[in-house]
């Protein structure tokens, strides 16, 4: 039954001194969290038993918001309720039955960030940034660098439908993650799947040393190098910058090795978790004895492999690579009618400048 008229009085009487004396009695405060005793539903509210604190309501949007929540709700069972004003014209606390779920929600979500706990996920969406799921009816987001190396997309030139195009294959598949933020205020709420294998893949790491060689397997290629998943230890895996597959320019890591291929490299360096490796380390330097490979005046022939503003890059033989540069020909104009990429020419050796590692060519006209 609906509170009588002099209980109506009463709850404004025990309103008021909840307002100016809160310490007389017990503190009650707009946004605190308080069990709630439904009572019953009316078309226009629904009211709650919540015991010193007198009676409270819910109506209006706040009505709406809990249709979900009242709808399965019999009287005399208890939900969590958010006081939203202390007292109302009527002498009702104003709850809200949705805000008290979110809060809920959130100080759960909080209690796991502080737990590390572990939890699987199912992927519901995915954006050119990363991939989206809900944790607790909240949204969650992983970001492409919170990704594991498994699983993180290799594209070259990092193009973003490309990338989208990769990340979408996740959805509807399950995943373990970790919260590593969380705003309530700004409603975010970021997650890692890379934290939850970081802490084993620290220990591994700590067991390789720099100089070291290991057996991989190209797993992955982007414009910046190659990565290399470790045969000793699968979820490890390296990147060979792009500039450590040989010892010319490299313009894309194809040219050197394929997906799959099984390869040894150096290590490098161990930084920040991370290990860069190297191909070219465990290759001849084609620098070593130069002078008896090339002579300043010698003619050599030469491929011509990539333009650039300054001039273009010549493949030699002994995997040296020259530059002739543009100033040479009237105009870039003149030296692309004159070169071919892929093709190759007659060249004249300028200068040698080992200590630079540079050999300048000259057309041969």
């Amino acid at each position: 039954m609906l509170p009588s008229t002099n209980n109506k009085k009463n709850i404004s009487i025990i309103g008021q001194l909840i307002k100016n004396e809160p310490d007389l009695i017990s503190l009650l405060r707009e946004g605190d969290l308080i069990e709630a005793k439904f009572l019953e539903r009316t078309s226009r509210a629904a009211y709650f038993d919540l015991d010193k604190f007198g009676t409270g309501i819910i109506y209006g949007i706040e009505l709406s918001s809990a249709k979900n929540i009242l709808k399965n709700l019999k009287p005399g069972d208890e939900v969590t309720a958010k006081v939203i004003s202390l007292e109302n014209e009527d002498g009702f606390v104003e709850l809200s039955l949705s805000s008290a779920q979110q809060q809920k929600n959130w100080q759960e979500l909080k209690e796991m960030k502080e737990r590390g706990e572990v939890l699987t996920i199912k992927i519901i969406g995915a954006n050119s940034g990363g991939l989206v799921s809900k944790i607790n009816d909240i949204k969650a987001f992983l970001p492409v660098s919170q990704l594991s190396n498994e699983h993180y997309p290799r594209v070259e030139n990092a193009e973003k439908n490309k990338i989208l195009e990769e990340l979408r294959k996740f959805v509807g598949k399950e995943m373990q993650v970790k919260i590593i933020d969380l705003n309530p205020r700004a409603n975010k709420l970021i997650i890692s799947e890379k934290d939850v294998v970081e802490k084993d893949i620290k220990e591994f790491i700590n067991k390789y040393k720099v100089g070291e060689i290991i057996e991989g397997v190209v797993s992955g290629m982007a414009d910046f190098g190659v990565f290399v998943r470790f045969v000793d230890n699968p979820l490890i895996e390296g990147l060979i910058p792009v500039s450590e597959l040989e010892h010319r320019l490299v313009d894309n890591p194809k040219e050197v090795v394929k997906i799959n291929e099984a390869i040894k490299a150096k290590i490098i360096e161990i930084k920040d978790d991370k290990i860069s490796l190297s191909l070219k380390a465990l290759k001849p330097d084609p620098w070593e004895n130069i002078e008896d490979k090339l002579q300043e005046g010698q003619e050599v022939m030469g491929m011509v492999y990539k333009f650039n503003p300054f001039g273009a890059y010549i493949n030699l033989e002994h995997g040296l690579q020259g530059i002739v540069h543009v100033s040479d020909f009237n105009s870039p104009e003149e030296m692309n009618k004159k070169l071919e990429i892929g093709k190759s020419y007659q060249f004249i050796v300028h200068a040698l400048k080992p200590t630079e590692r540079r050999i300048f060519l000259k057309l041969k006209q």
